[in-house]
């Protein structure tokens, strides 16, 4: 099945500069770089993806982000067939089902910030403890079960947990972030990143209380056409 174009596309400005001649498998190794410098994501455990035509462009299998060229960058086909000189990332097969079944996607990140992590690793959600909870599209941010990286079962969670949204955690693992464009889906992951950290931070006090889904539902209708919402 080929991975439709997305729809609406928009951009912030999150990642270092981009020239208009700016390649595609450069915005990915920008994207990367910046991930990293920021701290959502340390050393090679994250991967980022971008849509191309009906297929995706994807970081590479164990390659420091500071060391990759534009060639490192791999293309897979409508049919998930790696092209390139390099293996894609291991965990490509969710990168690949997210866009073929998200048609309002078009980047896909997947990292392993700290505080998303640490609620990651007991298999809890993100409630909406912070109104901003509803940017990811719903009165959570869902926590996948866990299955091991790089297969389909990992996949098939995360794509159940992404279900009408546009974040989740994986368990005992990190998260994923969805955006019409690179920078959206780093911007995302940020947040999301930022609500772990508040709903941690919380929890010192006990477990908060959460806002009514009507509000949530409220919110979301609220930030129409502001931010990336």
């Amino acid at each position: 099945m080929p991975i439709a174009p997305p729809s609406q596309p928009r951009r912030r400005s999150l990642m270092p500069a981009e020239r208009p001649e700016d390649r595609p498998e450069d915005q990915i190794i920008a994207a990367c770089r910046a991930m990293n410098a920021s701290g959502l994501n340390q050393g090679m455990s994250g991967n980022i993806s971008l849509r191309q035509g009906d297929g995706l462009l994807i970081t590479p299998t164990s390659l420091d982000y500071d060391r990759m060229q534009p060639e490192d960058i791999v293309r897979l086909d409508a049919e998930g067939r790696p092209q390139g000189r390099r293996r894609p990332s291991s965990e490509w097969r969710f990168h690949y089902d997210i866009l073929r079944q998200r048609p309002d996607v078009a980047a896909v990140v997947h990292a392993h910030p700290i505080h998303a992590t640490a609620i990651a690793l007991h298999g809890r959600p993100i409630p909406a403890v912070h109104y901003m909870v509803a940017i990811a599209g719903g009165p959570e941010i869902r926590c996948a079960p866990y299955a091991r990286f790089g297969t389909q079962a990992l996949s098939d969670a995360a794509l159940a947990a992404l279900d009408g949204r546009m974040a989740c955690l994986l368990a005992h693992h990190g998260l994923i972030a969805l955006g019409r464009d690179l920078d959206q889906a780093l911007w995302l992951a940020h947040e999301v990143e930022t609500l772990a950290r508040m709903y941690l931070a919380s929890l010192a006090m006990g477990e908060p209380p959460r806002l009514p889904d009507a509000e949530i539902a409220g919110v979301r209708a609220a930030m129409q056409g502001y931010a990336q919402v």
